[in-house]
């Protein structure tokens, strides 16, 4: 596995619940922030899958709350893509404070769907190898 890809997020106040804490939904849109991040500094955008006709689809989600997130907070949001064979692949994402404490760790499985035919593509990962400008941000 190559080193993940990291984007900085300060928790903003209207993200915290009534308990001061991040709202749990937040943590998952941290997390598409970060995944849709990679994909643009690898040179895969919305416009390039439409073009090709498919899209990413989230296929299952875990998330494993470690620490409290609060108004004001400086975190990093990792990703970092593996591959298997087959039609799907794993997206392992870590939220850390500055200090490096880990607030959340995020586990996905994740496909690229053909967008005519309605069905996961069988080999994502030349699918992202060939779209990609910087393929090895995926590990590939």
């Amino acid at each position: 596995m190559t080193k993940p890809y990291t984007v900085p997020v300060t928790v903003r106040g209207y993200e915290t619940d009534t308990q001061g804490h991040l709202n749990q939904s937040v943590y998952l849109q941290y997390a598409e922030h970060a995944r849709w991040s990679l994909l643009h500094a690898a040179g895969v955008t919305q416009s390039v899958l439409v073009g090709k006709g498919v899209g990413p689809v989230a296929l299952e989600t875990t998330i494993r709350f470690r620490r409290e997130l609060l108004a004001g907070d400086e975190v990093t949001v990792d990703c970092a893509f593996l591959w298997g064979e087959g039609k799907t692949f794993r997206i392992e994402q870590t939220v850390r404070k500055a200090d490096g404490t880990v607030s959340a760790e995020i586990a996905a499985v994740g496909g690229l769907l053909d967008l005519k035919q309605r069905k996961l593509v069988a080999d994502p990962r030349e699918y992202f190898r060939a779209l990609a400008s910087n393929p090895e941000l995926f590990g590939l």
